[in-house]
């Protein structure tokens, strides 16, 4: 789990060796083909700076850094050490001869070390390693950076670069016999073939030198230059070279003798693979274009399948501290082909958010006489960002507060807000089920913004209900109850309702929840009821989002000591992905809270993860500057589908639901009848709705996580889920099932109802898909007395009255109906229910439960 800081393959190719950085480091060596660990050597106490297999691959030198300066020799296999000893100064790199002899480089530093075999059989004990230093004459003062052993006819010589541009030949009595300036500012890395030297430079530089005289032959082609733009990653290669251009400083060489091919690696984690088989027609065989420093955000570019997208099928976007937002494609194929550059397979453009390309290279490695060079500028690079519903704008936030609207069909900025004091910590678009177009940003300066989309981002309203840090906001609910929740670092969880006003939009706050733990991301599922907090204490908590009460509480990892950074759910609701800060990924579950996957990676914390909309891959990116696609087993993505199948299924359904009481069919007497919210009963007309007799106003017929209700005795309002022994299963926090999600118009059959004496043996209020508790209907049915045992706080359901009070002018108007013969029920009654129907089914009531 602790970052790679070494590697290197040994000379056959079938093993890497790897070193790591942190306390305690490990050295590990690995089988390639089998891609499994063999060996795990400790022997170094804070970081690993090189590593080397010897010829034969039966040892292994391992260099620690300049806080540990210990060489150590392995015998790997035997996981024995077999020599060891100490340096003076910082190393910087290793190489070992097969003439038996290997040679370390630093500051002010080159030395040879032998091994003595005769001394090592006989001795099985840890051994002193004996080195000589070469003789540097005047070059004593310089940093060397870089160090490659003779082969062939040169075997014994040795090769060295120095940061300040010269390129050094020792030979086999560790002699310095040559020296020659590279005309470089800076020389980084070299490597060596039987007949050539190559040394890499910065500002893409790599010179080739005849290895017998260090006679010059020529240099590589430069890679792409610093802040390209879109056209010129569309450009074909090799490009014309412009003399004022900036290209990232070269790193590290690797050379192939069997294919003659030379792996190049810059400043700005770019990776260039060129045949170098014949000097006068060098060509590229490979490139890759990655992030050079944080990578804070990613985001899945939505799909469309009836209208033009402005991205392919597949794609997802990032972005990272170094300025950069980049689009990539992981679509392939027949069908959507590839749509990659010159430069890269998988990167679609880059998106540059300023001039300058001081942030374009990694300079945290950047040696500068031995000392670590950070960031210019601590504020500098992108935060987080956010695509629109519909596809055609980028929302970013960077660190120094700003936002950043791009349009991007033709990738350009439309617009810039210094919108807060402090970082962007999160954005987020309005879903369109809601109906209306916001965009919402919150930063560390504890305010959120919420800007109208439709009014070129003007500025709505600026929330201050936080006291601390905003981590997470999201936009919840459907048309006529837009919600908007959000947490932070101030452990509470606001719930905000939308009113619509002449002027604007306007949230007022609706429940304010307080945790004892530090909240420090959240996600909606794909109904809108629930809620997903990543906490501190590595739990993740479901809140619903009409009422805000805890639903459920389970483990977001498995880890004994850290806390839950991210929490993302797929686009079926079915499982949920967590990250921690040990760096490790967890996909959990969503109904039951069990971890079906746990995966380790990253090198450092993980800022982001989406799921792919074809539910078979999850991106996660972090702070090491990668990006991981994992491939998510046939297993889930086969859950995830059906999942979604079951709800699109109902989606035609659910979008003819109209936004007037919906009228209740029964039969009564082998005649169906209806009953309808404002009190008549009547025959069912499919083309017309029934006439509103009682002068009652007509109440939207609403679900059970948004219905306003107003019950005689207790008090009207948003309606909280109670739980409880009788809840319905529908209320817990899984995943709502198909019952849940049918249409609200039932034939022959009842799912919930309460009795009301005002007239015996009729109802007075019906409750529809609701989870009406067990004190919801206690009411004395005898003489016509109304007695509540238990005050009504809330009702989990619609309520309607069904007949207006025996006292009002609508009742004097009209007779009341006949009461009904039986009901059909679907069997899920309660207890207290059943009772009621039992006791309203006397000979004076005559209403019968089927």
């Amino acid at each position: 789990r602790k970052t790679v800081s070494a590697l290197a393959f040994s000379p056959d190719g079938k093993l890497v060796a790897t070193g790591e950085n942190g306390h305690c480091p490990a050295v590990r060596v690995w089988d390639v083909e089998e891609r499994a660990q063999v060996s795990e050597l400790h022997g170094h106490k804070h970081g690993v700076a090189c590593v080397a297999f010897s010829p034969g691959a039966d040892y292994l030198v391992s260099v620690g850094h300049r806080h540990d300066r210990v060489v150590n020799v392995w015998d790997w296999k035997k996981g024995a050490l077999v020599a060891s000893n100490k340096v003076s100064c910082r190393v910087t790199a290793v190489a070992f001869s097969e003439d038996g002899f290997f040679v370390t480089v630093g500051q002010r530093h080159v030395k040879f070390w032998f091994l003595d075999s005769a001394r090592e059989l006989k001795v099985k004990e840890t051994v002193p390693l004996l080195g000589r230093s070469g003789l540097l004459g005047e070059l004593h003062d310089n940093v060397f950076c870089g160090v490659a052993c003779g082969r062939g006819r040169l075997l014994g010589s040795t090769f060295c670069v120095s940061h300040s541009g010269l390129l050094c030949h020792f030979n086999d009595r560790r002699v310095l016999e040559k020296w020659i300036g590279l005309k470089v500012s800076l020389a980084t890395c070299v490597c060596v073939s039987e007949e050539l030297v190559f040394c890499g430079c910065d500002n893409g530089t790599v010179r080739i030198f005849q290895a017998r005289d260090l006679r010059y032959l020529s240099d590589l082609p430069k890679p792409h230059p610093l802040g390209m733009c879109g056209a010129g990653l569309r450009a074909s290669f090799p490009r014309l070279e412009r003399p004022d251009a900036l290209y990232p400083d070269t790193v590290a060489l690797a050379y192939d003798a069997a294919r003659r091919w030379l792996s190049c690696v810059y400043r700005d984690h770019s990776v260039y693979v060129w045949d170098v088989g014949d000097l006068r027609a060098v060509g590229k065989v490979w490139s890759e274009l990655f992030h050079s420093s944080f990578v804070w955000s990613v985001e899945a570019y939505p799909e469309f399948k009836e209208q033009p997208s402005c991205l392919p099928p597949g794609s997802f976007l990032t972005c990272s501290s170094d300025n950069t937002i980049r689009v990539w494609t992981l679509g392939s194929g027949p069908e959507h082909p590839c749509r990659g550059n010159a430069y890269s397979t998988t990167l679609l453009n880059i998106i540059y958010v300023d001039n300058t390309t001081q942030h374009l290279q990694d300079s945290s490695s950047l040696i500068e006489r031995g000392e670590s060079a950070g960031h210019p500028d601590a504020k500098s690079g992108m935060r987080v960002m956010q695509v629109s519903p519909d596809g055609e704008h980028l929302a970013s936030g960077d660190r120094a507060g700003n936002l950043r609207i791009h349009e991007l069909r033709l990738m350009q900025e439309v617009a810039k807000v210094e919108a807060h004091d402090s970082e962007v910590l999160c954005l987020e678009y309005s879903k369109p089920e809601t109906g209306v177009a916001l965009l919402a940003s919150a930063s560390r300066d504890r305010l959120i913004h919420v800007l109208n989309v439709d009014r070129g981002y003007k500025l709505e309203q600026t929330l201050d209900d936080h006291s601390s840090a905003i981590t997470a906001v999201k936009f919840a609910g459907r048309r006529l109850k837009v919600q908007l929740i959000s947490c932070g670092a101030d452990k509470s969880i606001y719930f905000r309702t939308a009113h619509q006003r002449p002027e604007g939009f306007s949230f007022v706050r609706t429940h304010h929840v307080a945790e004892k733990t530090t909240l420090y991301d959240m996600d909606i599922d794909i109904t809108q009821k629930y809620v997903a907090v990543a906490c501190q204490d590595r739990n993740v908590r479901v809140y619903g989002t009409a009422s805000g009460k805890q639903r459920s509480c389970y483990k977001g990892s498995q880890a004994d000591e850290g806390s839950l950074l991210k929490v993302q759910l797929d686009p079926s609701g079915t499982f949920l992905a967590t990250s921690c800060s040990d760096k490790s990924i967890s996909i959990i579950d969503f109904r039951s809270g069990e971890c079906v996957a746990k995966m380790f990676g990253h090198s450092d914390i993980v800022t982001g993860m989406r799921f792919t909309y074809d539910c078979k891959h999850l991106i996660t990116v972090s702070g090491d500057s990668c990006v991981f696609v994992w491939r998510l087993g046939p297993e889930l993505t086969s859950s995830m589908k059906q999942h979604l199948l079951e709800l699109n299924q109902l989606q035609p359904q659910r979008g003819k639901e109209p936004v007037f009481p919906v009228p209740v069919r029964y039969r009564t007497g082998g005649k169906t009848c209806v009953f309808c919210p404002w009190g008549c009963l009547q025959p069912p007309t499919p083309t017309s709705h029934p006439p509103n007799p009682s002068g009652l106003a007509p109440r939207p017929l609403c679900s059970r996580r948004d219905a306003d209700v107003a019950v005689p005795g207790g008090g009207g309002g948003p309606c909280d889920e109670e739980p409880g022994a009788e809840q319905d299963e529908a209320s817990t926090t899984q995943t709502p099932s198909k019952e849940e999600l049918e249409p609200r118009e039932f034939w022959g059959s009842v799912q919930r109802f309460s009795l009301s004496p005002t007239l015996r043996g009729c109802p007075l209020f019906f409750s529809l898909c609701g989870s009406a508790p067990a004190w919801g209907g206690r009411r004395d049915l005898a003489g016509g007395a109304e007695r509540q045992t238990s005050r009504l706080q809330s009702l989990p359901g619609s309520c309607f009255p069904l007949f207006p009070p025996p006292n009002s002018a609508a009742n004097k108007a009209i007779s009341p109906p006949p009461a009904p013969v039986c009901i059909l029920t679907n069997g899920k009654l309660p207890m207290w229910a059943k009772r009621l129907v039992s006791r309203a089914g006397s000979p004076a009531g005559g209403l019968n439960l089927i």
